[in-house]
């Protein structure tokens, strides 16, 4: 399984507070079945800006040192959307943030209050440059989710949408998790990872994830959610199915 969204760079952020819980997280996610995890310390955000690249580049080559070779760790941000992204975005590959892997895939975090900017002319703008364009944990934006007709616009637009693992499984409640079942029901679901924090309270693996939508939806598309769709991401490809098919 591929992890497409954990705070695994240590000292950054709301994460992982130093090396040692680092180098744990990452055992975690390796006995729990993960072979590649992306590491997504928040960028741009008003706690964590996280503007300097080469500092979280070398904190993730120390992480990868410690870890080994039995699991892949690449670079990657949970990129904030603000006002000035598209600029920012403009300026790659200088500037200070960090698409997934190197792709042409972007994580981004929306504005939990709804106040940020519109969503939908952004992604748009970020589609038609070219960028492939994941919004992070839309379970947790009652804004976004219970509007029908935006969370359609963005799909139509290209957004590709990441549902979180604890979410799916009542770890957040019975919103989110309702929620995530109905993104899965209509095919707006194209990524399940962990979102993971630390060790104990939010912490790294997908088993588990992947066995309730085997047994929910079936065994092909948990392999869509957690294999074969974010290993297009590390492979920077468009994904091999979109699952605006129903599963």
């Amino acid at each position: 399984m591929i992890d497409l969204h954990c705070h695994v760079i240590p000292g950054v952020d709301d994460g992982a507070r130093d090396l040692g819980e680092a180098v744990a997280m990452c055992r975690m996610a390796i006995a729990d079945g993960c072979t590649t995890v992306f590491a997504t310390p928040h960028l741009r955000h008003p706690s964590w800006w996280n503007g300097d690249r080469g500092d979280l580049e070398r904190r993730l080559a120390a992480l990868r040192m410690r870890v080994g070779s039995s699991l892949e760790l690449h670079a990657g941000g949970e990129i904030r959307a603000d006002a000035d992204l598209l600029g920012e975005v403009d300026r790659l590959p200088a500037g200070s943030l960090l698409p997934l892997g190197g792709s042409r895939y972007l994580l981004l975090e929306l504005d939990r209050t709804g106040l940020g900017p519109d969503p939908a002319p952004v992604i748009h703008e970020l589609c038609v440059s070219g960028w492939r364009p994941i919004l992070a944990h839309p379970e947790h934006f009652p804004w976004l989710m219970q509007d029908a007709s935006l969370l359609a616009q963005l799909a139509d637009a290209g957004a590709l949408f990441q549902i979180t693992a604890m979410s799916l499984l009542g770890g957040f409640g019975a919103r989110p998790e309702r929620w995530c079942r109905a993104l899965i029901d209509e095919g707006l679901a194209h990524f399940v990872a962990s979102d993971a924090h630390d060790t104990h309270r939010r912490p790294p693996g997908l088993a588990a994830a992947r066995a309730h939508i085997v047994s929910h939806w079936g065994e092909e598309a948990a392999r869509q959610l957690t294999v074969d769709n974010p290993r297009a991401v590390v492979e920077n490809r468009p994904l091999p199915s979109l699952t605006g098919a129903r599963f």
